[in-house]
């Protein structure tokens, strides 16, 4: 249940960044008219999940121990440069895939640890 409520905690902090990177993407290419109501619409959504998030994290930090709770965040990363990669088309290089190799092999001996 507590590693779950960490991966959830990971799913609402990638939504909410995605929403703050939208929310740019849309002051950049909308008219001035609707640039702002557009970009508040994804700075709420962004509020909104990375509060729900911070309220969630809270919870875990209840349930596990703060030296396991803490490394499992990296999940952030890459949820972010898969996330990116999908959304806004980003490149992933090789080292990226490395890297984000690396960081789920470090999350998986930390499960297993528990």
């Amino acid at each position: 249940m507590s590693l779950l409520l960490v991966l959830l905690v990971c799913v609402l902090t990638c939504c909410g960044q995605l929403c703050q990177k939208q929310a740019v993407e849309c002051w950049k290419s909308a008219t001035l008219p609707t640039r702002k109501r557009k970009t508040f619409g994804w700075l709420a959504l962004a509020v909104a999940a990375l509060g729900l998030g911070l309220l969630l994290w809270l919870w875990a930090l209840q349930l596990l121990p703060l030296s396991v709770a803490y490394p499992m965040l990296s999940l952030n990363f890459v949820l972010m440069a898969l996330a990116a990669h999908c959304f806004f088309h980003e490149t992933l290089s090789r080292r990226h895939m490395v890297g984000i190799a690396c960081i789920v092999l470090g999350v998986v001996l930390l499960g297993i640890s528990l």
